[in-house]
């Protein structure tokens, strides 16, 4: 690590605090997670997680950090900016700074790559690694000048805010997206009772092999999979947030498709994951290469004269008349898992070609502008990766930063 500015090791700055709740007062427990920080642990677990007897666990006071030692390294740590004390599990190390390290600066620097490096240095434990509080004491940073650590955290926040306001937007999109999709084809939409009940087989095309999975076994070994080839293989990993995504690249050769060829995967198919996260749907661009899918992902042929593509697509993955039935064929079973009989029978409401088509519109407008949003989130990711190790070197002129 090199820096203009002196590099000093933080347990010159730093001292552990383990005041227990031994009073029982009534605080509130929280935990601290790597995307919000410090947050009340029934808002993120949705239920109570943590223990009735809760005199063991730790206070912390605001203006003080707590991490959990083993997802420190995914960036669970924060320091309270609530006005009162909350409590965390036992197993979080709490600590405070002196008043020469700025609070917001410490953390920033804990969350970059070059403090993540740091990190993970000092962890240990043969299982699962650990950051103990010797390992944090033991991690090497740059330490400006207080008003300079103040500009550096502010410079950094900025960026941090946009960041959050794309990441807002996308989900806004996808609220938006869903809003529509209950408003049209939701139970309470005005033809919804004489729309007719079918079986998603019902609107597969009728040629054979229009619902398929993937070849599996000896007909497909992952020691025939290679990083570049002919033909590529489709898997879990390119139906992501329930879109088409290129995953890992995965390709076999000519002569290893043409024993494989009625597995091949066509534009406007939808592909649904049978195994690992299931139930996510995308549908494949009019762009794809030649490809084939694996044993975990069913494809599905549609006849376009009943069904689009993005219209089943979206009610795969986000109708709730669909996601009960899902949940209900798998109740009982010993491991989480779809099949391509499940999917064939499970039952859909057939809305009129035109008005799926006319919701696919939007679904298409929408995703134009996420696209745009995603790579402006990517662009803001860059600019923070090196305006912050730029920051850390010393390489800014901060002299035009405020200090509030």
């Amino acid at each position: 690590m090199k820096s203009r500015f002196p590099i000093v090791e933080l347990g010159k700055y730093i001292r552990q605090v383990s005041q227990r709740n031994r009073a029982e007062a009534e605080i509130e427990v929280f935990s601290v997670t790597n995307s919000e920080g410090f947050i009340k642990s029934t808002d993120y677990f949705s239920k109570e997680v943590f223990s009735k007897d809760v005199s063991n666990y730790k206070v912390v006071s605001p203006g003080q950090f707590a991490y959990n030692p083993s997802r420190i390294n995914v960036g669970s740590i924060d320091y309270l900016r609530h006005g009162s004390s909350v409590l965390v599990s036992p197993l979080y190390i709490v600590f405070e700074g002196d008043k020469d390290i700025h609070a917001d600066y410490l953390l920033r620097y804990l969350k970059s790559d070059w403090g993540n490096a740091q990190i993970r240095a000092n962890t240990e434990g043969a299982v699962r690694d650990s950051l103990k509080f010797k390992g944090l004491e033991s991690i090497k940073l740059p330490l400006p000048l207080p008003d300079d650590q103040i500009r550096i955290a502010y410079l950094l926040g900025k960026v941090e805010g946009l960041i959050a306001q794309r990441k807002q937007h996308l989900q806004q999109l996808d609220d938006l997206l869903k809003s529509v999709f209950l408003e049209m084809f939701g139970s309470t939409s005005p033809d919804y009772e004489v729309w007719p009940l079918v079986e998603i087989r019902e609107l597969a095309a009728k040629h054979k092999g229009a619902m398929r999975t993937g070849p599996f076994g000896s007909n497909l070994l992952h020691s025939e999979f290679t990083p570049e080839g002919d033909v590529a293989v489709l898997g879990i990993d390119n139906a992501v947030q329930n879109r088409f995504a290129w995953g890992e690249h995965r390709f076999i050769s000519n002569q290893k498709y043409e024993e494989l060829q009625n597995y091949r995967i066509f534009p406007g198919d939808v592909i649904v994951t049978i195994m690992g996260t299931i139930g996510r749907s995308a549908v494949i661009p009019d762009d794809i290469p030649i490809a084939i899918n694996t044993k975990h992902l069913a494809a599905i042929t549609l006849d376009r004269e009943l069904a689009n593509p993005l219209f089943l697509s979206y009610s795969i993955h986000s109708s709730p008349f669909v996601l009960r039935q899902f949940a209900n064929k798998n109740r009982g079973a010993i491991m989480s898992g779809l099949n391509l009989g499940i999917i064939k029978e499970i039952k859909i409401k057939r809305p009129p070609i035109a008005l799926q088509n006319r919701f696919a519109d939007i679904h298409t407008r929408v995703d134009r502008l996420k696209s745009i949003y995603q790579q402006s989130l990517a662009d803001l990711g860059s600019l923070y990766g090196a305006l912050s190790q730029q920051a850390f070197k010393g390489g800014l002129d901060l002299s035009r930063v405020p200090l509030d």
